[in-house]
């Protein structure tokens, strides 16, 4: 008597569905009622003066902390669903023997979705290095990748609109294009460190299979991980912007960071430097300095210098670049971001 094998059971991705459908729900309804209950918190509860700097400050602080949370949240888990279909390896494959400049491009426009983020960029730099992918097209990704954060686009359109968040996208390609075409240009691999070059690679594994089960599933992981790594990075940014809103007078800010102060563009790009933050976490800063009337381009492009060149990025670079080398790469991308900024306070 022949014995049929049995056959495989299949995975009930019911309950994965339906926390989903109550996930999305219940965002949807905190999204709704985050205002109207910071206001009752502050002009009901605590019966504070309409008006007052101390509950100026205060409302914006309640109000803004889930509606940035929320954003985050939500940004973080859309954007980690795009994300499981590019991986590291895909990306070295789709750029392994292009030429610069279409190579630039591709880098860079990559860059916006592959998960990348300063801790790999060591990793990541070697694997481009050994995949025999230009030096300047892989510069162009590692520029693209922080700068044109994908949770900061979702979040800019959010607040600002579609117009800010397009030229913001439009800008960081450039840079990372431009950048990465002008060091391309340089050949400067010989400031690439040596041992660089004597990496062996072990070869790509097959391609992982997901269902959408493992896709959300995957998602949610990075929420709750990238969440709990910049909430309180967040939270400290957002409680700097209430303190920026209610008590620095819009004058003052508008004589330093405004249109009519030249120099606001490089001195905000030099004081971004030191500084170490996402994109995301500097996001309720850029948000009330542009409210408060500093220009547009002057307030991203503080962001974008906190974000594309960081010290901590820096000292793990210095790692696999000689010193021209880095100094070369921070260099260009310092100059990008600086006509950046200009270009957005002269369209805007």
């Amino acid at each position: 008597m022949t014995t049929l094998p049995l056959a495989t059971p299949q995975p009930d991705h019911r309950r994965t569905y339906a926390l989903l459908g109550a996930g999305i729900a219940l965002w949807l309804i905190a999204y709704r009622l985050y205002e109207p209950l910071a206001e009752w918190l502050v002009y009901d509860l605590l019966s504070l003066e309409e008006g007052s700097k101390l509950a100026s400050s205060l409302a914006f602080f309640l109000a803004d902390v889930p509606k940035i949370y929320l954003l985050l949240s939500g940004m973080i888990f859309v954007i980690s669903i795009v994300r499981t279909f590019f991986t590291p390896e895909r990306t070295r494959a789709l750029l392994g023997g292009k030429r610069e400049g279409i190579g630039n491009a591709l880098a860079a426009t990559l860059g916006i979705v592959t998960p990348f983020c300063s801790c790999s960029a060591v990793p990541l730099f070697i694997g481009f290095v050994e995949a025999g992918i230009p030096l300047g097209v892989t510069f162009s990704f590692l520029i693209a990748a922080p700068i044109i954060n994908e949770v900061a686009i979702g979040m800019l359109f959010s607040l600002f609109g579609w117009k800010v968040s397009a030229i913001y996208i439009l800008s960081g390609l450039v840079i990372a294009i431009a950048a990465g075409w002008v060091i391309g240009k340089l050949r400067m691999e010989r400031y690439v460190e040596d041992f660089v070059w004597k990496v062996q690679g072990g070869g790509n594994g097959p391609a992982e299979k997901l269902t959408w089960d493992d896709r959300i599933q995957r998602a949610w992981a990075s929420v709750k991980n990238i969440f709990g790594k910049v909430w309180v990075y967040v939270l400290i940014a957002i409680g700097i912007g209430a303190i920026i809103h209610g008590y620095v007078p819009q004058e003052a800010l508008v004589s330093i960071m405004g249109k009519q102060a030249w120099w606001s563009v490089p001195a905000a790009v030099l004081l971004g430097i030191p500084l170490y933050s996402n994109a995301a976490g500097m996001i309720p800063i850029v948000a009330v300095l542009i409210e408060k009337g500093a220009s547009a381009g002057t307030a991203l492009a503080f962001m974008m210098a906190v974000v594309g060149l960081s010290l901590p990025e820096a000292i793990i670079l210095r790692r696999v670049l000689k010193l021209p080398l880095l100094v070369t790469f921070f260099a260009v991308i310092a100059v990008g971001i600086m006509i950046t900024g200009y270009f957005f306070n002269w369209i805007l």
